[in-house]
């Protein structure tokens, strides 16, 4: 009995004993739970730091954030632009495939009308170069006197002439010489602003009637430009072997573009001006010129100098230098003076002419130029030199210009 009563007891102060396992895993179940709450405490730890650091920082916050921005949209471009050229390619060969077999359909359709069209276009090109090739005509007479060996050619008038101005008009003159020798040619004088010119001029060459038949009369019309190179408006080409001059002819022609003349080279001249308002003296000296142009058989030339001072078209002084024989590079350093008020001074004209000293015949002119009054490019900005320079000499060199574009020039009132 005793036996078994101890073996209750020993039960029953084993069974209260169960409980404390119960008792000491709560404390295991607290630890588990506290681990798992664990990586948002570290989180947060993290965060604050990171605030923390960022705080700290020299730049403020907004400008940290405009970084972040910019750094993202460059990298959205980024990826952009590869996504572009890794799967964009592949759509364009067909797309050009395509646009390459849409041309050549339409370049077969194309090629009927296109002969079509060619047929028209030049039709209307030929109709349009019609159009421009009217220029205008020119009225002009012609008659021979056997008994003095004269040819006379009027330059009569001349109407519906090209418009060559920027405002509409025109300012014609005409050229008339006798092709080959070109020996003399004459103008008329300049029709200011006017399409339908009156000239009513005579010029006249003295040839005899059995050379006459292999002359050939040119009658070329210019529009006039003070501060460039005249433009031909049109010109007329008269065999004279095929004109009747047994009796006066009178007619109209109609112009006919005329190819642009190369300008001839007639040579340089050396100048030296020099005035002295006070004494109201003016010195020109004539120094050297150089490649004029041969005027005699030989292949040379006699030259010299002839100086005239003007105003308003008279002539109120002319001199000349000396003769260089056999030359056609003269050097003459010869100085001429001209008394020329102040008050004058910006009224004259210096006009300079190099001829060819002929014994037999009159003398040639080879080339002309002029300064002063009226005077554009070089010739102005001699004379405007000399007078900014007063008691001092000024030379420049001038390029000789045919005579008939210079005496245009000078008869010619400024714009």
């Amino acid at each position: 009995m005793r036996l078994v009563s101890v073996g209750v007891r020993a039960r029953r102060a084993a069974e209260p004993s169960e409980p404390e396992p119960e008792e000491a895993t709560e404390p295991v179940h607290h630890e588990h739970s506290h681990t798992e709450h664990h990586p948002s405490h570290d989180y947060n730890h993290m965060k604050n730091k990171f605030m923390n650091e960022l705080g700290r920082l020299p730049i403020p916050v907004w400008a940290v954030a405009a970084i972040v921005v910019v750094v993202l949209v460059l990298v959205a471009c980024f990826i952009f632009c590869v996504f572009k050229k890794c799967f964009g390619k592949k759509k364009k060969p067909k797309k050009v495939r395509e646009g390459k077999t849409g041309r050549r359909r339409k370049a077969k359709e194309g090629e009927g009308e296109a002969g079509e069209k060619e047929g028209e276009v030049k039709k209307e090109g030929e109709e349009e170069e019609k159009e421009q090739e009217k220029l205008g005509k020119l009225e002009f007479s012609l008659d021979y006197n056997f008994t003095d060996c004269q040819l006379i050619v009027g330059i009569l008038q001349a109407q519906d002439l090209a418009a060559m101005d920027m405002g509409g008009t025109s300012d014609p003159y005409v050229k008339v010489f006798l092709l080959p020798d070109k020996k003399k040619k004459y103008e008329t004088k300049v029709q200011r602003k006017n399409l339908c010119p009156v000239f009513n001029e005579t010029f006249i060459f003295k040839i005899p009637y059995a050379e006459l038949g292999g002359k050939t009369l040119i009658l070329q019309v210019y529009d006039f430009d003070r501060f460039s190179k005249h433009d031909m408006i049109g010109e007329l080409k008269i065999p004279m072997n095929s004109v009747d001059l047994g009796q006066p002819m009178q007619q109209w022609r109609d112009l006919e573009s005329g190819e642009k003349e190369e300008q001839e080279k007639l040579g340089d001249i050396c100048i030296s001006l020099r005035y002295v308002p006070t004494a109201g003296k003016l010195t020109v000296n004539i120094m050297e010129a150089k490649n004029l142009k041969k005027m005699d058989v030989g292949g040379l030339s006699d030259p010299f100098v002839k100086i005239v001072l003007q105003q308003n078209g008279k002539r109120i002084k002319k001199k000349k230098t000396t003769v260089k024989k056999n030359t056609l590079n003269p050097y003459f350093n010869e100085s001429f003076s001209f008394d020329v008020p102040f008050e004058q001074i910006q009224k004259v004209q210096v006009v300079i002419t190099v001829f060819d000293y002929d014994k037999l015949g009159s003398n040639d002119p080879i080339g002309k130029t002029f300064m002063g009054y009226g005077a554009t490019g070089v010739g102005l900005r001699h004379w405007s030199d000399m007078l900014a320079n007063p008691r001092r000499p000024v030379a420049q060199w001038h390029t000789l210009l045919p005579e008939e574009e210079v005496d245009a020039a000078v008869k010619a009132k400024p714009r």
